[in-house]
């Protein structure tokens, strides 16, 4: 027993520790600039890489913004300050959470253009669509049907997806459009994932943070999509995407891109493939950050984005005249074939 209350005593001792050094920096600006700065500099997932990609050094930051700083100045200022450094990330998942403002990065979509006219959509899936759940889906009059999930944070049942595919079961093929979805539940990712393979697909790996090097993380542990054991979608499938398709929806592109009849259509996704843990900083700030990289089938990044098997793009003119271009290329694919 001794022995016991022996092992324990240490592990407090080591997390005592731990947590004192996370709040070993005054509250003044500068010492949460540093405590921000060496925040990301030992736990976020991605610094290797985004220096890499982006061409800064993480270590050039601290003195970039520290020159910014002044120690008389207004909660205002500094929320400015920590948010343009953060910003140098270009990471909608790292965010500074405070009662003034969300500080945040949409430049992964911002930048792009939308490609998605909702109006123009709901044309398509009419006034009598079915409705299951986060799904909203109908057969258009070509014989093909037509889904829309906005989010992946609407929840999705196991029984709204049997009634859904038994209900378009007869279709030459499916449209899944998820323009404009921005991410959610990874249980709503693999549940519909689950629908469109017959055998357990290698769509990816992930790794974990194993010690405050940028570099020191877990051996990459490979994820897996297993066949749900009711009704799965046999025929070809056009998934339709854009810059908005963030997070949780871009792990869903990454896994239907495994898939042998899936086909991807439209934008390159917006990205997001970090887990994100929280912490917080001296003066109360919430910090979230990317803390456990995930990568593709081939263990590819995907923090930029997935490229889809063509490129498509809403044509202007012909949404003034009530055509979306991206359905009806994605129609004039399943009727020629051209998905496999």
């Amino acid at each position: 027993m001794k022995r016991l209350f022996s092992v324990i005593a240490i592990l407090l001792a080591v997390l005592t520790a731990c947590q004192q050094s996370e709040y070993e920096y005054d509250d003044t600006p500068q010492g949460n600039l540093d405590a921000l700065w060496t925040l990301i500099d030992q736990r976020y997932c991605f610094l290797t890489y985004k220096e890499e990609q982006l061409g800064f050094s993480w270590a050039d930051i601290r003195a970039k913004y520290s020159a910014r700083l002044n120690p008389g100045m207004s909660r205002v200022q500094l929320f400015e300050v920590l948010c343009q450094m953060l910003s140098e990330l270009r990471d909608g998942h790292v965010n500074l959470l405070t009662s003034l403002d969300l500080g945040r990065n949409w430049s992964w979509k911002e930048d792009y253009p939308l490609n998605l006219d909702v109006e123009l959509r709901q044309q398509y899936l009419g006034t009598d669509y079915h409705i299951g759940s986060g799904l909203r889906y109908t057969i258009l009059p070509d014989n093909v049907a037509y889904v829309v999930y906005e989010s992946f944070s609407d929840a999705i049942g196991e029984g709204n997806l049997e009634d859904m595919l038994l209900y378009l079961r007869l279709c030459n093929g499916m449209i899944l459009d998820i323009r404009g979805n921005g991410g959610g539940e990874l249980t709503n990712v693999e549940r519909l994932s689950r629908r469109f393979t017959n055998e357990e697909t290698l769509v990816g790996y992930v790794c974990h943070k194993t010690g405050t090097g940028h570099d020191d993380f877990s051996e990459p542990r490979p994820e897996y999509v297993a066949p749900a054991r009711g009704v799965r979608w046999q025929k070809p499938v056009v998934l339709l995407t854009n810059r908005s398709c963030y997070s949780a929806a871009n792990t869903f592109v990454r896994n239907m891109k495994e898939m042998p009849l899936v086909f991807v259509l439209g934008d390159q996704t917006g990205g997001g493939s970090g887990m994100p843990l929280s912490s917080e900083l001296p003066i109360g700030w919430s910090v979230r950050f990317s803390a456990s990289p995930s990568f593709d089938a081939r263990m590819q990044h995907t923090e930029f984005g997935i490229e889809p098997d063509r490129y498509a793009f809403l044509d202007e003119a012909l949404a003034a005249q009530g055509k979306d271009s991206m359905i009806e290329e994605a129609r004039r694919l399943i009727s020629d074939g051209m998905t496999h």
